[in-house]
């Protein structure tokens, strides 16, 4: 693979789930459109953040990207490899290129192992290393992650909700992957804990050229640690663009609605909330047109008709909306780059702090 090629390209993306009733003959009444046509790609030591409400598809995403569950349609394509039709064990060889981070460092840990077994237990599966290097490595992954090398005999149940997570991170990275899933790592933890984590992420990404799929609902956290952000609302992607030009001009009426719901650190700066009308939609039965138009302020004949696709804005910045180029852009947007809510002061203060000690 050449260094210009795409870690993951993922192309027309489909999850549908299908609905049925009856207690004895089952029949299928409907489905649940869960991912509907998503399109993206990440490079080589790239951030590509997926952000959206709950239940918009960001997990089901990831689940697919990895195949941890089988796509309805669309093409994932892992350094150019084609692996939406592998079989089982060409799946299980390149699983050790691909790992996940879970949301809930209680739940994705076996209670009934110690850490080192939690640690080795991958590179025994991927029949890496012997049973001494592994030891090794174990305590070699627990000392990156920021614990100490002796914590491998304990269990999970002696750890805090940030130290699981760190050892979550560190199974991830036992047998050396190019590519992570982060399934909202951060957002089970307290905020000063958020900052450690995605401290730790960043600074793991730097040392061993890891590419991201960091999937989140806090744009907060996400601005600190993306390159790029692609946000997504019932199952389908609405913008994708860089980090700034999001963050300082963002062009659907969606993106700007969650932008302007993060909390300022500063009580005395005021700013404009745009507030959405109505719930989301079911996936079981999405609107006809735009998905959002039920919500949108700006929403037009031609909303509730045509599906609009991801359009090009100018460097990169791509739009899912009819009529971007004559919206609005809220003056409250352009200042998001000088930091956002709590998890901005509790970032600056660890950096601080972390800065002191050294």
């Amino acid at each position: 693979m050449s260094d210009t090629t795409p870690v993951l390209q993922v192309d027309g993306l489909v999850k549908h789930f299908p609905v049925s009733r009856g207690l004895i003959r089952r029949k299928i009444v409907g489905l649940v459109r869960a991912v509907e046509g998503v399109t993206f790609e990440i490079a080589r030591g790239e951030t590509l953040a997926l952000v959206g409400e709950s239940g918009c598809g960001k997990s089901t995403t990831g689940r697919l990207v990895l195949r941890l569950m089988d796509p309805t349609a669309g093409s994932v394509r892992f350094k150019g490899e084609e692996i939406a039709n592998l079989d089982k064990n060409s799946l299980r060889r390149l699983r050790r290129h691909m790992q996940i981070i879970f949301q809930d460092p209680y739940a994705s840990l076996n209670p009934r192992m110690t850490v080192g077994e939690i640690l080795a237990e991958p590179m025994a599966v991927h029949d890496l290393h012997t049973e001494a290097e592994r030891e090794t490595r174990v305590k070699e992954l627990l000392d990156v992650v920021g614990l100490l090398p002796e914590h491998h005999r304990r269990y999970p149940h002696q750890f805090s909700g940030g130290q699981r997570q760190r050892i979550g991170i560190a199974r991830a990275l036992a047998v050396n992957p190019d590519l992570i899933v982060c399934d909202e790592p951060v957002s089970a933890l307290d905020v000063s804990i958020q900052a450690q984590i995605v401290n730790l992420l960043q600074n793991l990404q730097r040392r061993f050229g890891l590419s991201y799929l960091f999937i989140a609902h806090d744009l907060a956290v996400v601005k600190h640690i993306s390159d790029r952000v692609a946000v997504m609302y019932l199952g389908k992607l609405v913008e994708i663009a860089s980090k700034r030009d999001l963050y300082d001009r963002p062009r659907h009426p969606y993106t700007q609605a969650l932008l302007s719901a993060i909390p300022r650190p500063d009580p005395s700066v005021r700013k404009e909330r745009l507030l959405l009308a109505g719930d989301v939609p079911s996936p079981f039965a999405p609107p006809p047109g735009c998905r959002f138009h039920t919500r949108c302020q700006y929403a037009q004949a031609r909303c509730r008709e045509e599906e609009p696709l991801l359009r090009d804005a100018g460097e990169g910045h791509r739009v899912a909306c009819h009529f971007f180029e004559t919206l609005p852009v809220p003056a409250a947007a352009t200042s998001l780059a000088a930091g956002t809510g709590k998890f901005a002061v509790r970032l600056a203060a660890f950096e601080a702090a972390k800065a002191a000690r050294s």
